[in-house]
């Protein structure tokens, strides 16, 4: 017959550090995409200006 012990042993699990290269292709990304969608914007008030006047 076997027995199982009373309490089990938690182990101090490691803190994982910020995955720095992760946090630097997310903000490039985000700057490409506000830049991106900028460029959308201005053409289209550009458009839209020079189809007016």
């Amino acid at each position: 017959m076997t027995h199982r012990a009373a309490t089990d042993v938690v182990a101090p699990t490691e803190r994982q550090k910020p995955d720095l290269l992760g946090i630097a292709y997310l903000g490039t990304i985000t700057v490409v995409m506000l830049a991106w969608i900028g460029g959308l914007v201005w053409a289209a008030i550009a458009f839209f200006s020079w189809l007016v006047s």
